[in-house]
């Protein structure tokens, strides 16, 4: 007789599901931690926002404002409303950095980087130090160029804006150190950078020193560029000299102002120097856009939009998980 043995039935392999509880835990906890260490390190590096920020001093402080390009008369109050592009040419006519950002920036959103390199005279320039203050209290500016921390219609981003208004935007060590301070911070937070160029170059009063914040403020930029930092500069009227020669133009993204006057040296010292004639709108913003030296002009009541276009476009956004 036959015994047929009876097959063991085999045991199907328990799939045991983790929940992951902890581990998620822990990332929420990581997470965590690194988001209070950004608010503190904003909170260190930054001032705390004026409750009524001023706008800067006005470079056209009368009643009455004739446009230099077309003769216009206008009502100051209407030049202003107009954010002091003439209505009838398109002239743009200079405004200060304060009045800048505040047209810029999300409404209580800017907070100006702590960044306080005190009285410089390396020199010993006679009556430079009486003229610094002055020019503080004029100008509510420290220095030659307000940086800080903004949002642009809710995008975050390092900005700093150069003022013609404080000894035209001249480059100083105190204005080096400013810019390189905001490329580092850009870097530490992992935001990108907006600058405002408008400059006449060195700082006379300051001497070589003045010339070597050229080779500090492009190591700045170029040690941001290859952290992978996207670093935007908007040249207005006038960007010339040490500032066009080292940072105003190693951004990713170059932006101007329409008819801005970018180069190292002007026109006439170029025409004296080579002895010849150079050709119509040298050097002008549409000039060199038409040359690829610039990537696109932008108006001014168009700026807010254009910049804040970018910075969304130029979003580091995490793949969705599966």
């Amino acid at each position: 007789m036959k015994i047929l043995k009876k097959k063991r039935r085999k045991e199907e392999p328990k799939i045991v599901i983790s929940s992951g509880t902890s581990e998620i835990k822990d990332g929420q906890e990581k997470l965590t931690e690194g988001l209070e260490d950004l608010a503190s390190f904003i909170k260190e590096a930054t001032e705390e926002p004026e409750v009524n920020a001023k706008k800067g001093p006005d470079p056209h402080a009368t009643d009455m404002f004739t446009c230099s390009e077309c003769g216009e008369q206008l009502q100051i109050r209407e030049m202003r409303k107009a954010l002091y592009v003439c209505p009838k040419c398109g002239k743009h006519h200079k405004i200060s950095a304060r009045r800048r950002v505040r047209n810029l920036v999300d409404p209580g959103s800017f907070r100006k980087l702590k960044c306080n390199v005190g009285d410089i005279n390396p020199l010993d320039f006679p009556e430079y130090n009486e003229k610094i203050a002055a020019l503080r209290e004029k100008t509510g500016m420290d220095e030659g160029v307000l940086a800080g921390i903004g949002e642009i219609e809710g995008e975050k981003a390092v900005i700093a804006v150069m003022g013609s208004e404080f000894l035209m935007g001249s480059m100083g060590i105190a204005v080096g150190e400013k810019v390189t301070n905001a490329f580092e911070v850009a870097e530490k937070l992992k935001l990108p950078i907006i600058i405002f160029t408008a400059s006449g170059g060195a700082r006379m009063q300051e001497g070589i020193l003045s010339l070597m914040q050229m080779a500090k403020t492009s190591a700045a930029a170029k040690r941001f560029s290859d952290n992978g930092g996207l670093y935007i500069a908007v040249q207005t009227h006038p960007t010339t000299g040490g500032v066009s020669a080292s940072f105003a133009t190693l951004a990713d993204i170059t932006l101007a102002e329409p008819g801005a006057l970018i180069g190292f040296a002007g026109p006439r010292v170029i025409e004296q120097t080579i002895g010849q004639k150079l050709p119509q709108g040298f050097q002008r913003a549409e000039y060199l856009e038409e040359h690829g030296f610039v990537d696109e002009i932008v108006k001014r009541d168009e700026m807010r939009a254009k910049l804040a276009q970018i910075l969304r476009l130029h979003q580091k956004k995490r793949r969705p998980t599966l």
